[in-house]
């Protein structure tokens, strides 16, 4: 794949791992899809996002990211396939309305990231641990009302019953976390954590599904650019996509 940009061109391949996403992939190039729609997020030291359908005639300063295609794709989880320094994954909506945590059917990322130590990494685990705790809790069915309560509070900016209820929730998710083993990175995922770089907290949580063969000085460029409140770019940065063999 060559995602051509104003910044100049950034070559991918996919994984056949995770073919549900590599096709759904192939599929929207083939059919122009991605042609003049906007990285529309960008966060230096993190990664740049695209692919909201809505971006391609949207006016400047625009919030974008809520645009999307109709479906959504089942994750493909890999353990082989974490969040190191370049690799594509697919965006998605957040664990409380999307506990399974599939993906979206057009939006993705590609990370840029940043290097860790050990002992950063280490807390990045604990962090880990703490996301699928709180799943966990989500994904609950007799936790589905606290939510649903949780949703309306926050609809009516009910400070005090916000903060008690996140606090219950806190709690359940404290009780999870007694239950799950301790988040372990391999030794190939700390070497390059720790020399590369990468997004580790983003790892069993979005599905990685290519990396970048050619063009992370682009990737670094977009990654940079100056951007609003939003995190979308002040000046629009558009793409587009073709299959090259």
């Amino acid at each position: 794949m060559l995602i051509e940009t104003s910044y100049g061109n950034i070559k991918i391949k996919l994984y056949n791992e995770t073919p549900l996403h590599r096709d759904n992939f192939i599929k929207l190039v083939e059919k122009h899809f991605y042609d003049s729609l906007l990285f529309h997020r960008v966060i230096n030291k993190f990664m740049i996002q695209g692919g909201d359908p809505d971006s391609k005639n949207a006016p400047s300063g625009k919030v974008l990211g809520e645009g999307d295609i109709g479906y959504t794709i089942p994750a493909e989880f890999n353990p082989a396939l974490f969040h190191k320094r370049g690799v594509l994954a697919a965006a998605r909506n957040g664990d409380e309305e999307n506990p399974e945590r599939a993906s979206s059917g057009c939006q993705f990322y590609i990370v840029q990231g940043k290097v860790f130590t050990d002992s950063l990494l280490n807390v990045v685990g604990k962090r880990i641990d703490r996301m699928q705790a709180y799943n966990r809790v989500v994904r609950s069915t007799g936790n589905k009302n606290l939510f649903d309560i949780l949703a309306k509070y926050q609809k009516d900016e009910n400070v005090d019953s916000i903060k008690s209820t996140k606090a219950k929730i806190d709690k359940l998710t404290d009780n999870e976390l007694l239950d799950i083993a301790p988040h372990q990175f391999t030794d190939e995922q700390r070497k390059i954590y720790t020399t590369v770089g990468g997004t580790p907290h983003l790892d069993n949580s979005y599905t990685v599904f290519g990396e970048v063969l050619e063009g992370m000085d682009v990737v670094d460029k977009i990654a940079t650019a100056p951007r609003d409140k939003s995190d979308r770019p002040l000046r629009d940065i558009r793409m587009k996509i073709s299959i090259i063999k």
